[in-house]
């Protein structure tokens, strides 16, 4: 996990000062106040419409309500570079979304009526294209805390003679700033880690910066030290979260009495409808749609799916596949090591495995290319010396190394899920077997592993999907000719032949609602049951 900070610290460090000058001249005043734009424009959309969503499906009755919580969680299956790669096309000059507004209008031409494209927004468009992605992480943190709130503080501040809406902003919204705070640093973690949506729209952020440094520019070091100033944003952040939660404390000595929704009747039904499912539509439906109907022409006009894109789903199941084989078996040994008192330094696997997670995966791709050239020479000399065989990249040239990078990016979520499993174990069915001669390791194959069957297929799920929609990791170290749906998604958005790439987002997408389906569950069931 440190050694990519490491690298990245020593390149910077030790290479050429001019470059720093350079950089400091030209290049970083304008992508560090883009990103910046870009972080705090994305922190108050998320903020806004994620706590105004959690706050709607948890104190209100009105229809569709039980189908609109687990609807919530649907943008989340759509990743930020696929939704802007949808609105690029939609609201084009010629898209669907003008051309229906000119034929309403009784515009025959654009020459006679355009509206700017979402590219044309600048800043202003990747917010909202972000924000639509990423406004889920707020409304799943703080929906959690607002259900575990007792209703009595509502009550005490409506005898204080307070309005619903009054007893929100004084009462519950700041008992929701640590959930708020939680929910807003994901978000802004994966907005510093989009590459696609802002290269697609035109921002020059500092994750694209990195890239076209290293990919156009064939500069390492100057790609470094951009990572070096986004792993500071990144400190930032995490600090400003961490401050966030600390400061905010609060006990309940009393027994909880769950918040009582109130049920809205008439207009008042009809807007919370409306705003309820505004974000859902605009973030999942309207991209969807656009892409069935993209991929239903590609498929109807050629009758057929090009091999290439055979060869890319191939590609990026195998490569899913491997990596989560792999992190899910290291993150069961970590959280073994955790619940074993014998071993004082799980905690700090699991601190290790969060900064794994918080940085942006542009940033650990370059501080891992240096040591794994070296680990490369080295298998190379070593297998020259025994062979004779020529030298080749063994690990760079490929898979090998984007397996690493997943890894090290999503270990931290098969740790969290697999550890929270073994805390539901009790230590009883440990002394249990401890006293019948079992010894540790064959508690854990027989006593535990049946028991986390459900953690296991859970975190295997979210660390597949996450590898199946990784972008930027997969950019900057895939080998030649090696394609991915993100990689081959991205290649045909350059090349604005977006019907081409609408078969690689639908089949993203599709794999991306799985754990939504999964973490919806119980909101499904309770939608069912209140329908039947």
């Amino acid at each position: 996990m440190l050694l990519p900070i490491a690298s990245l610290l020593l390149i910077s460090i030790f290479g050429d000062f001019s470059e720093w000058s350079h950089l400091l001249r030209y290049s970083l005043p304008n992508t560090a106040l883009n990103t910046v734009l870009l972080l705090i424009g994305v922190a108050i959309f998320v903020g806004a419409v994620g706590t105004g969503a959690a706050w709607l499906t948890a104190a209100y009755i009105f229809p569709t309500r039980n189908i609109l919580i687990w609807a919530m969680l649907l943008p989340l299956s759509v990743p930020s570079y696929i939704m802007a790669f949808s609105y690029l096309d939609l609201t084009h000059t010629l898209g669907p979304i003008q051309s229906t507004i000119r034929d309403i209008l009784g515009y025959s031409s654009p020459r006679d009526f355009r509206l700017p494209d979402i590219r044309d927004m600048g800043i202003f468009g990747a917010v909202i294209v972000l924000g639509l992605s990423l406004y889920s992480y707020v409304y799943l943190s703080v929906r959690v805390m607002f259900m575990s709130q007792s209703a009595n503080l509502i009550e005490a501040a409506r005898t204080l003679g307070c309005s619903p809406s009054r007893a929100f902003m004084r009462v519950m919204l700041p008992m929701a700033r640590p959930a708020i705070a939680v929910g807003i640093s994901l978000a802004l973690l994966e907005t510093l880690n989009d590459i696609g949506a802002s290269e697609f729209l035109g921002i020059q952020t500092m994750t694209v910066s990195i890239y076209t440094e290293w990919t156009t520019k064939h500069n390492m070091q100057a790609a470094a030290q951009i990572a070096m100033v986004m792993l500071a944003v990144v400190t930032v952040i995490l600090y400003i979260e961490r401050i966030s939660r600390n400061r905010q404390r609060y006990s309940n000595t009393q027994k909880l009495k769950p918040i009582e929704p109130v049920r809205l009747h008439g207009y008042k039904a009809l807007l919370a409808m409306f705003f309820g499912w505004l974000p859902i539509i605009v973030g999942f439906f309207f991209p969807a749609s656009y892409l069935i109907y993209e991929t239903y022409i590609r498929i109807g006009n050629y009758g057929r799916v090009s091999s290439d894109l055979f060869d890319a789903t191939f590609n990026t199941f195998i490569l899913a596949s491997i990596a989560t084989v792999i992190t899910v078996c290291l993150g069961l040994l970590i959280a073994w090591v955790v619940r074993n008192p014998r071993y004082k330094f799980g905690k700090i696997l699991v601190r290790l495995a969060t900064i794994g997670y918080a940085v942006p995966a542009s940033v650990i791709s370059i501080g891992l290319i240096y040591p794994l050239g070296h680990i490369d020479d080295f298998i190379s000399s070593v297998i020259e010396y025994f062979t004779s065989a020529p030298p080749q990249l063994y690990i760079t040239g490929s898979i090998a190394g984007l397996v690493i990078i997943y890894v090290i990016r999503f270990l931290l979520i098969s740790t969290g899920g697999l550890e929270a499993g073994l805390s539901r174990i009790p230590i009883s069915l440990d002394n249990a077997a401890s006293s019948l001669g079992m010894k540790s390791n064959r508690t854990f194959f027989k006593v535990h592993l049946p028991l986390l069957k459900p953690a296991l297929g859970s975190a295997a799920l979210l660390v597949f999907v996450d590898s199946m929609k990784e972008l930027s990791a997969t950019l900057l170290l895939r080998p030649l000719s090696f394609e991915t749906l993100s990689t081959w998604l991205y290649a045909e958005a350059a090349r604005e032949t977006y019907e081409e790439g609408a078969i690689a987002a639908l089949l993203i997408v599709l794999v991306g609602i799985l754990p939504v389906i999964f973490l919806a569950r119980p909101h499904l069931r309770h939608a069912i049951n209140d329908h039947e």
